[in-house]
């Protein structure tokens, strides 16, 4: 993918261009799209003049009513038509709406698109089969329709499987964290925590099966989340586990405060799923955890090595015992430097504002080009 001359072309574009930004993933609907969708614009808000054209979802938490979503398009069509001024940018907030940026091409004006990529909304062409083949084709088809738009991908994995269905420009920005950093506390030295959906590509079952009886007898595994995999869910069978369920952010946070360290043990599938960034990890270092993360996906941008946690080789059992292993020799003191110091990091990385700077640089990238 095409990348850009920052310092050349920020200089050139001193005006903060005008922004709309619109989205189908809103509160009340839950999960992470809808959280970075109104973060970022909360941010970007007081930085450029900013229209949010948003979707909201159902009070219950989920996604909107398909009905609303098929409506969608004509009600973003019918602001665009009556709007009073033209922005520079029309940042559509995931993949599967390219269609919007079409608007872009019946303007009297110059506007710039501008698609935020995630992850599955990107590489769900990786998982083959009748659907993702069409979804696969549908990307392409705005690869080709769209092809001057920039695509902001939270990591370089993401980044990549934009290219792979013809997305030729891209920019990296990395996510953030609202996660509370609670007390401090005494680790429990003898728990390991996951947190986490329990799917295969997470690595949970993995670690259970080939890692934890490479561990002493002494320590066990807590693991928060919600079971989406059958095969995962047969895992947590085993005398050494304790399974919790789904933690408000506040329980969540303490845990990862408290136990001896924080797993990430993500592993390749059959299947393409992958890694879009993987927030667990800027979660639990600015909560006071010692992240331990598989060197792989966009977990190579959610981890700072050696600063908010440490990579390790993806399905390498014997480096992620000698780890754990390393981790429960720490003195009180090293345990201390080492956490406060992923905290300070995480804390200016992983920050709201620092996205929507980012985000506000990939804008004025475009309007000057």
């Amino acid at each position: 993918m095409e990348r850009l001359d920052h310092a050349t072309l920020l200089n050139a574009a001193p005006a903060p261009p005008r922004v709309w930004f619109i989205t189908r993933k809103w509160g009340p609907a839950m999960g992470g799209m809808e959280t970075y969708c109104e973060r970022l614009t909360k941010e970007l808000g007081r930085m450029t003049p900013l229209e949010v054209i948003a979707l909201p979802g159902r009070a219950d938490g989920s996604p909107p009513h398909w009905c609303a979503l098929m409506l969608f398009p004509m009600m973003v069509l019918r602001r665009w038509l009556a709007r009073e001024t033209t922005p520079d940018i029309l940042h559509l907030g995931d993949m599967a709406i390219w269609p919007l940026g079409l608007l872009t091409k019946i303007s009297r004006q110059p506007v710039r698109a501008i698609l935020s990529a995630h992850g599955t909304d990107v590489g769900y062409h990786r998982r083959g089969g009748l659907k993702g083949r069409l979804y696969g084709f549908y990307l392409k088809l705005g690869a080709r329709l769209l092809r001057d738009a920039t695509v902001i991908a939270n990591s370089a994995a993401t980044a990549a499987a934009a290219c792979e269905t013809g997305w030729r420009k891209a920019e990296i920005v990395s996510l953030a964290t609202d996660m509370p950093t609670p007390k401090a506390g005494v680790a429990q030295h003898d728990t390991i925590l996951f947190a986490g959906r329990l799917v295969e590509r997470k690595g949970c079952g993995w670690f259970i099966r080939n890692v934890l009886p490479l561990l002493p007898e002494y320590l066990t595994l807590e693991v928060a989340g919600t079971v989406w995999d059958e095969s995962e869910n047969a895992a947590l069978d085993h005398p050494r586990i304790r399974f919790l369920g789904p933690l408000p952010p506040g329980e969540l946070a303490e845990r990862y405060a408290r136990s001896l360290c924080v797993i990430v043990p993500n592993i390749a599938v059959t299947n393409g799923e992958f890694e879009g960034f993987g927030l667990v990890a800027c979660e639990a270092a600015v909560a006071g955890g010692v992240v331990l993360a598989a060197h792989r996906d966009g977990l190579r941008e959610a981890v700072i090595n050696g600063e908010t946690g440490y990579h390790l080789t993806s399905g390498d059992a014997r480096s992620w015992a000698d780890r754990i292993h390393d981790v429960t020799t720490w003195s009180p003191d090293r345990r201390e430097r080492f956490i406060a110091g992923a905290k300070a990091a995480a804390k200016y990385h992983y920050s709201w504002p620092r996205v929507a700077r980012e985000t506000l640089d990939a804008y004025r990238l475009e309007t000057v080009r």
